[in-house]
């Protein structure tokens, strides 16, 4: 790096707030800046093996202890693990203070009287001639000696459950130099350990059984786990001396030194960027964008949806798409996952869950493939190659609006105005999809207003193209879906429905009326425009997004907490959504007068940039999934929600092209 690289100065986390890296193939890292274990999915390696769909918890942590190099005799034993376990009222703290750095890499540094050890962690991300690895770098910066004895603690297991512990697992230890691979059963692959420095191995299988895991259990599921130790590394650490291990599926890795540096390269120039960055909490946005994309089986790009329990969804994949490629400046991507997202195409649907293909992906959702229309329509007007919009993306679209006028699964079909019914009674198929024991909570059968949004651009769209076949749809969806959806509000303005159903508009204020209100290829004025958007700002916005109903509403749940059914319950009836924002600020420039398009460009900035301190709360460099709809919007959900990073980038960028 260099000598004039500027590196941001830490914030100050709370110790329950989580960090993240990624692989790029699926996998992640992930846990607590206070090094307490509180979820299933809090890991130092979990791995989206080759061919399935599914993770799995590989390296789970690690139980560290500390001793005096030159008295390890009689010295005394530092415990450095910080784990609440079962039949305890609370967790049991380390023997040693912790200090907990995230830039340039994850690190936590233990003090113990003259005793210090410094674990830094890395992943090296998949590449098209290298798996990805955790690495782990072990480093003294005291001023005596110190042996570090670490045992891995594996999980072995899916990342979503928490199995007990299997006493048919084999401890048997493969030697190869200074690597050690472990199999405890024929059904997995070898875990391989190799070691730069002064290492050594000892194996001494064991189960630490009795993890709590608090989050799981604030959030009604199982928690309490165990986790299998094929046995312990020695470290042996001079002063400022360090060892680095690498953790390695299939084979060993060649030089964990030089890989880690290689990685540590990236991550200092990464944390300079931040530094030097006008607006340092968009850089982390932008940088953290890149944790959602990865490269599934054969190389296809895709959109991991959210950390740490999502996988890919259609949906949020193209909702996302636009703000994590092409608010960046990055086109190419966004045109390679929509290229790879072709092949999954069935009858007009793409999948809500992405399997490894079509046979075992999940269609539940009647809108993915509408938002992977209005993706290709975003990529198309930012000056996408045209050459790939005409001969490949337009002719899939005009597919998909085929497929719909035919009618096709859930319920899908155009009825005699031209409107596109979506979903039953019985089904939940758009985005507020949630269910309770009694059923779908927020129900969307009919005519739900942001399916009318996307179908209307989707054939505007294509009417751009051939406009003998699609302009007449167009239009005659277009005077019914005004004739529907806008309710007046005896000329102080109105805004429109959430749903029409068997002839009723559903007067509900919720945020789906924005998205019509932001497309540009919408039949609304400016003057309606601007009512939905005056209605938003009355009744939806708050600092953290949009809530899902007006708090007026008797349907309206202001916390988002509790079990299962209690957060459903109020996952759509209130919860705020930061996704939201960036229709909110797409349909607030579009409804601006010109005159008004400064101010309210300087307000939506500042909205905007209010939520800066998200990034250093819950998930650092993202915002969470979901907030309380009341104050004072707690964080609740994942900690990091590629829908989130990319339609707040997107909204930034809508701000900044406005000002032009």
């Amino acid at each position: 790096m260099p000598a004039t690289a500027k590196l941001p100065v830490e914030a100050t986390f709370p110790g329950t707030a989580e960090w993240l890296l990624t692989d790029g193939a699926g996998g992640y890292a992930c846990g607590s800046v206070d090094d307490l274990v509180r979820r299933r999915y809090h890991g130092l390696w979990i791995v989206r093996p080759a061919g399935s769909a599914r993770r799995r918890m590989v390296v789970a942590g690690f139980d560290e202890r500390l001793l005096d190099a030159q008295q390890l005799e009689r010295g005394p034993v530092t415990h450095l693990m910080h784990a609440h376990w079962r039949d305890l009222a609370g967790p049991s703290a380390p023997a040693a203070a912790i200090t907990f750095v995230h830039r340039p890499l994850p690190s936590w540094t233990f003090t113990s009287g003259e005793r210090q050890l410094e674990r830094t962690v890395a992943l090296r991300r998949a590449g098209p001639d290298r798996p990805a690895c955790l690495l782990v770098r072990w480093r003294n910066p005291g001023a005596v000696a110190v042996r570090a004895l670490v045992r891995p603690l594996l999980g072995w297991c899916d990342a979503d459950h928490l199995p007990p512990a299997d006493e048919r697992f084999v401890g048997t230890v493969q030697a190869r130099g200074a690597s050690w691979g472990v199999r405890p059963n024929d059904s997995l692959p070898t875990l391989w350990l190799t070691a730069d420095g002064v290492a050594a191995f000892r194996g001494e299988p064991a189960w630490y059984r009795g993890f709590v895991y608090a989050i799981d259990r604030d959030r009604g599921y199982d928690h309490v786990g165990d986790r299998w130790s094929p046995g312990g590394l020695e470290l042996d650490l001079g002063p400022g001396c360090d060892a680095v291990v690498a953790f390695a599926l299939g084979e060993p890795v060649d030089g964990p030194a030089i890989a880690f540096a290689d990685v540590a390269v990236a991550a200092e120039r990464a944390a300079a960027a931040v530094g030097a960055a006008a607006e340092p909490w968009l850089e982390r946005l932008a940088q953290g964008a890149d944790d959602f994309l990865y490269r599934a089986d054969g190389g296809r790009l895709g959109v991991l949806a959210g950390f740490p329990w999502f996988g890919e969804w259609g949906r949020d994949v193209f909702l996302a798409l636009p703000g994590l490629t092409l608010a960046r400046g990055r086109p190419e991507l966004c045109a390679e996952v929509l290229r790879g997202a072709l092949p999954f195409l069935r009858g007009g649907l793409l999948p809500n869950i992405y399997g490894r293909a079509v046979a075992d992906s999940h269609y539940g959702s009647c809108d993915a493939a509408l938002w992977f229309a209005l993706a290709v329509q975003r990529y198309a007007d930012a000056g996408g190659d045209r050459e790939l919009v005409r001969s490949t993306l337009v002719p899939a679209l005009a597919g998909i609006a085929a497929a719909y006028q035919r009618g096709t699964e859930l319920g899908l079909a155009v009825d005699g105005d031209g409107l596109l019914q979506a979903g039953r009674s019985d089904l939940n198929a758009t985005w507020m999809d949630a269910r309770t024991a009694q059923g779908p909570v927020t129900p969307r059968a009919g005519l739900p207003v942001e399916i009318q949004a996307l179908w209307y651009a989707l054939l505007a769209f294509l009417a751009e193209h051939d406009a003998a076949t699609w302009q007449p749809h167009r239009d005659r969806c277009g005077s019914a879906f005004v004739r529907a959806f806008w309710l007046p509000d005896g000329g102080k303005g109105g805004h429109l429905a959430d749903r029409v159903h068997d002839g009723r508009a559903d007067r509900s204020v919720r945020p789906n009326m924005l998205v019509a209100a932001a497309l540009p290829r919408a039949p609304w004025t400016v003057a309606q425009r601007a009512a939905v958007v005056a209605v938003a700002a009355r009744e939806l916005v708050t600092p953290r997004g949009l809530r899902t109903l007006a708090p007026g509403d008797p349907a309206y749940r202001g916390r988002y907490e509790g079990h299962t059914e209690q957060r459903d319950a109020a996952y759509h009836q209130g919860t705020v959504w930061p996704w939201l924002a960036g229709f909110y600020v797409e349909a607030a420039l579009a409804g601006a007068a010109k005159k008004q398009r400064a101010a309210v460009q300087a307000e939506l900035r500042a909205w905007l940039a209010g939520m800066a301190p998200e990034l250093d709360r819950a998930g650092i460099d993202h915002i969470s999934e979901v907030f309380d709809g009341d104050p004072p919007q707690r964080p609740g959900g994942t900690f990091a929600q590629a829908w989130n990073t990319g339609e707040l980038l997107r909204a930034h960028r809508l701000c900044s092209e406005a000002g032009r």
